[in-house]
């Protein structure tokens, strides 16, 4: 059973439950392997990653204590703790797709799903170790960050033609000349690999070229190709929703970052561009289901921080600021409660009272409790930096739902000069959503609430044109509220029957779709389809 000049490798094994780790070390005696160490945890895999360089990493997904493999994994990968050398081996009872298109992009070298036999076994440890091994010296220097060097040998390698790893480090050159961003390079590389074999590496490389060199519209068209299959579906909805972001398309870019997240829900970094896109997007729901899964997933992990909870909370409120539902209110209500008690349990010495400070003032506000609001925002300090942007911005929201509209403007432009000096201009997203808050609340003087109520009003006392105004203000920033939705196509339809008013069809159009989209209450569905019927009996028609 011995596998030749392989037995030798210093191999970690990383397995909790006490049958699968029996398994695995009586699978290796009878493979002659005799270099192998055990870990029954995340934390001491991490000790011992820290004093001794393992060839070979076996690691069981389904860890409970603190962390699970996915999260091992990445923070060994993150701390350089592990590196390209490194084989790395997954195994796992559990296949759901969710897992596995998690699992997968982190790029592990193989994923091994339970019960597996020994001769199983065997061929994915010799299949790792001799490609390490074969190509030791090229992943060094990669590691090093020394990528022209290793073009160098890679080319030297590629000059034998049989060369059993050819299309490997075919891949690693591509890879290496975007790293590089020797972009017109990397095209005609990748083109020329598609004529050698349709590798599904070299479509992708070749999009991520065509995207960094500005060729928006042949990226797009490859990748509605690729989104066709179901192996490459998932990078290429990744890649669709940073290209609609660089495109300033952010609805289109909320679909494919949607559909990505709920492919692979593990990926924060992701799911923090969902969020901040959906934010620009006015869904705010979007973003707070995004901001959840964040601190779901992140807990435990090198993710883990007091902005994980802290930014949940400020996406719970303004969620709920967005919306007239009783109920849900008040289960967001408690749902940020037990985020900031959460904080408190997994940061009892974190210095952010302040930020917790306007988050409750935003939670009096929310409960329209406004002078207990004001009187917390009132005591606390201008602070001469920015140490946090999301810290800042709540505040500055804050400000502005209790009509402390000066120092509101005031704080968003400091924002966006911090951002401006600290590079952070290079974050399209974070840039858009900082400038559009700040127009928007400078054209808009009330909170969400009061623009609600005041056109509401406005409304029922019969002022069609003032309440027009206020309900597509509050539509405005608040596109997916169904009851401003149903008021605003109200008072286009009431207002288009008077002599020489025109019919607002892009608008009414929005109207509509919000509404189709909703789940209306039984008394609003009614009148929507009172509404609809008027507008078919005058030939009124939406876009």
């Amino acid at each position: 059973m011995a596998i030749p000049n392989l037995t030798d490798a210093k191999i970690l094994i990383v397995e909790e439950q006490a049958l699968a780790l029996s398994y695995m070390k009586q699978s290796l005696e009878r493979l002659d392997f005799s270099n192998v160490q055990f870990a029954e945890s995340a934390p001491i895999a991490k000790e011992m990653c820290q004093v001794e360089a393992f060839e070979l990493i076996i690691c069981s997904f389904d860890l409970s204590k603190k962390q699970d493999g996915y999260q091992l994994y990445e923070e060994l990968k993150s701390k350089r703790l592990i590196r390209n050398v490194t084989g790395f081996i997954f195994i796992s009872a559990e296949t759901s797709g969710a897992l596995v298109h998690s699992v997968l992009e982190l790029q592990p070298d193989d994923f091994l799903v339970k019960p597996f036999t020994i001769n199983d076994l065997k061929s994915r440890i010799e299949r790792v170790l001799k490609r390490k091994r074969a190509l030791k010296k090229i992943l060094t220097f990669i590691d090093d960050g020394n990528d022209s060097k290793a073009l160098k040998f890679i080319d030297a390698e590629l000059d034998n033609k049989d060369h059993t790893y050819s299309a490997l480090l075919l891949r690693l050159k591509g890879d290496a000349l975007l790293r590089l961003k020797r972009l017109e390079e990397a095209k005609q590389f990748f083109k020329s690999a598609l004529e050698l074999q349709k590798f599904t590496w070299a479509k992708i490389g070749l999009v991520e070229a065509l995207i960094a060199n500005n060729e928006h519209v042949l990226a797009h068209r490859m990748l509605k190709t690729l989104l066709e299959r179901s192996e490459t579906r998932l990078i290429a909805l990744d890649l669709l929703g940073r290209l609609e972001i660089q495109l300033n398309q952010f609805e289109q870019a909320q679909d494919f970052l949607t559909q990505a997240t709920q492919m692979a829900p593990r990926n924060i970094e992701r799911q923090k561009s969902l969020s901040r896109v959906a934010q620009i997007n006015h869904d705010y729901e979007r973003s707070y289901l995004a901001q959840k899964d964040i601190a779901s997933y992140a807990k435990n992990s090198i993710h883990d921080s007091p902005d994980i909870y802290l930014n949940a909370v400020r996406a719970g409120i303004d969620f709920a600021l967005s919306t007239d539902q009783t109920e849900q209110i008040a289960r967001i209500t408690r749902q940020t409660q037990q985020y900031l008690q959460e904080l408190k349990h997994q940061f009892p010495h974190a210095e952010n009272q302040a930020q917790i400070d306007v988050l409750n003032a935003r939670l009096y506000y929310l409960k329209d409790e406004n002078q207990k609001a004001r009187r917390l925002m009132e005591q606390l300090e201008d602070e001469p930096h920015i140490r946090s942007i999301d810290a800042a911005l709540d505040k500055a929201k804050a400000f502005h739902e209790l009509g402390f509209q000066h120092k509101a403007q005031t704080l968003f432009s400091q924002i966006i000069s911090h951002c401006e000096r600290h590079k952070q201009h290079d974050d399209p997203v974070m840039m858009h959503y900082l400038q559009q808050q700040q127009a928007e609340r400078k054209d808009i003087t009330m909170g969400p609430r009061e623009l609600n109520n005041h056109a509401v009003n406005q409304f029922n006392r019969g002022q069609i044109e003032v309440a027009l105004e206020a309900f597509t203000q509050a539509f405005r920033i608040m596109p997916k509220n169904s009851g401003i939705a149903l008021n605003l196509l109200q008072c286009l339809l009431d207002n288009s029957s008077k002599k020489g008013q025109t019919f607002n069809s892009n608008l009414a159009g929005r109207c509509v779709k919000t509404l189709h989209e909703a789940q209306l209450e039984p008394e609003q569905l009614a009148r929507f389809e009172l509404i609809l019927v008027k507008m078919k009996e005058m030939g009124l028609s939406v876009n």
